[in-house]
């Protein structure tokens, strides 16, 4: 069902993304793959379905759910679910791996002491079968474990040949940062690897997305309904797979819009609280950034202007520039522009 608001795992429930999953079928033989796009934009789906095409053993990691400041502790325990999940599989592939136990249905992965075992020593051990190593969000594992991380990850890039590596991030600048794409001094830097980036639907791919989602779903929409959530929601899958269900469920534009906006503007909240656990001050003056963004302030001077006049202090350049770049390298704003109309809305309402 194309208004499933899961991500999807099944090549018929994936909506015009042949290129993108040839791109990727095309290229796992590679050590090292990224996903890249914008929030929404369905990157978990085109994962998952290639994963499931591939006929691969694979093991799959949420990022996601580790906290920002995530311990080496977290990161095995994640480590563990996903291999877990997969147990069937890979049995006989980490029986006898010093380090690690197999307990009933359960992978144990000793991360201190006496058996502790390395992220290379558990790569070279996983290299022992033909393994795609997929990692969703991989932005979240910047941080305290992140330069072992990609000490590891150069490792198996020329060491493991069984294994490929496939990055997915919504955060761009963050994950090529993670990658060490332009820091001479990561282990990374100069390694090839394959980016397919996921695009927006053009107008005429929104519009045939929500009518067969409407048709999926029995209902008759007409046209004005079609073309106001394309206006809205900027060909971005996922909103339009949430403006889908909305109207099923509200049958009113405006309770879509409202809820949606809505959305973004918790995730921009948690944003502005994130930075004001560091800094009040920090919080106040990305809310203000973000706000002046939204109103159409599209230089630095004007951007400038209109944070100091709404915090009533000067504001240096290099704390303004550290907000822009971090607004960038998260994926919310290009060239003082939103490049999510959603979000774009949702800044306005911050307080």
């Amino acid at each position: 069902m194309l208004f499933d608001e899961r991500p999807k795992e099944r090549r018929e429930d994936l909506f015009d993304r042949e290129a993108e999953l040839a791109a990727i079928m095309d290229n796992i033989n590679r050590p090292l793959l990224v996903l890249s796009g914008v929030r929404r934009i369905g990157k978990t789906s085109l994962l998952l379905v290639a994963l499931n095409e591939l006929g691969h053993d694979y093991i799959l990691i949420d990022a996601r759910e580790l906290k920002a400041n995530y311990g080496r502790r977290d990161l095995y325990s994640l480590l563990s679910k996903a291999l877990s999940s997969r147990l069937s599989r890979l049995a006989d592939v980490l029986k006898g791996v010093r380090g690690v136990n197999i307990m009933g249905n359960y992978v144990e992965i000793s991360w201190r002491g006496r058996d502790y075992i390395s992220l290379a020593e558990l790569f070279d051990a996983l290299n022992r079968r033909r393994l795609i190593v997929a990692i969703d969000e991989a932005q979240r594992l910047r941080g305290p474990m992140g330069a072992e991380l990609r000490e590891a990850l150069a490792h198996a890039y020329d060491y493991d040949r069984n294994l490929t590596f496939v990055l997915t991030g919504s955060e761009v600048g963050l994950l090529h940062e993670l990658i060490g794409v332009d820091d001479p001094s990561s282990p990374l830097y100069g390694r090839y690897y394959h980016e397919v980036q996921l695009g927006r639907f053009s107008e005429e791919q929104s519009a045939e997305f929500l009518r067969r989602g409407f048709e999926e779903a029995k209902l008759k929409v007409g046209e004005e309904v079609i073309d106001e959530m394309v206006r809205l929601f900027d060909g971005i899958p996922g909103w339009l797979t949430f403006a889908g269900n909305q109207y099923l469920a509200a049958r009113s534009l405006e309770e879509v819009r409202e809820r949606a906006i809505g959305v973004a503007l918790r995730e921009l909240e948690n944003l502005v609280e994130e930075k004001s656990r560091a800094s009040p001050s920090a919080g106040r003056r990305y809310r203000l950034a973000l706000k002046c963004i939204a109103e159409g302030r599209d230089t630095w001077s004007s951007l400038r202007r209109c944070v100091e006049e709404g915090e009533g202090v000067t504001v240096s350049s290099s704390v303004l520039d550290n907000i822009l770049r971090t607004l960038e390298r998260l994926s919310i704003v290009k060239d003082y522009e939103f490049l999510d109309p959603v979000y774009k809305e949702a800044a306005r309402r911050l307080r």
